[in-house]
């Protein structure tokens, strides 16, 4: 069977801004999270506040290519972007004076990728 990918037009324009600028970056991060966004919806990633706050530090910068849920307590100002989010955990991170944003407005606004993180 051939695999197609996602069907959502959004979803495929964001997989192919991300594989546009990992070519003109020279950045390999932004064509591993085209990858990830490839794949079934059901294979895709979803990641609770309490890993992210685990596995992260103040002021870093996380990219999860799926989905945000609000388990779990983050004690540090991160910024995160991601496919969605849950409003729980949009809460969390905004109250922990944190930044929550989608992945289009995260490679618009970091588009050189030093200092990310990819967690899920």
């Amino acid at each position: 069977m051939k695999r197609t990918g996602p069907t959502n037009p959004l979803t495929q324009q964001l997989i192919l801004a991300l594989r546009k600028e990992s070519t003109l970056s020279k950045a390999p991060i932004w064509d591993r999270v085209a990858d990830d966004l490839e794949r079934p919806t059901r294979e895709r990633r979803a990641v609770n506040i309490s890993r992210i706050a685990r596995f992260t530090k103040a002021n870093e910068m996380v990219v999860v290519p799926g989905k945000v849920l609000g388990s779990g307590v983050i004690p540090h100002s991160i910024v995160v972007a991601a496919m969605s989010f849950s409003a729980g955990a949009k809460e969390r991170i905004e109250s922990a004076k944190g930044k929550a944003m989608t992945l289009d407005q995260f490679l618009k606004s970091k588009p050189k990728a030093k200092d990310i993180k990819i967690i899920g």
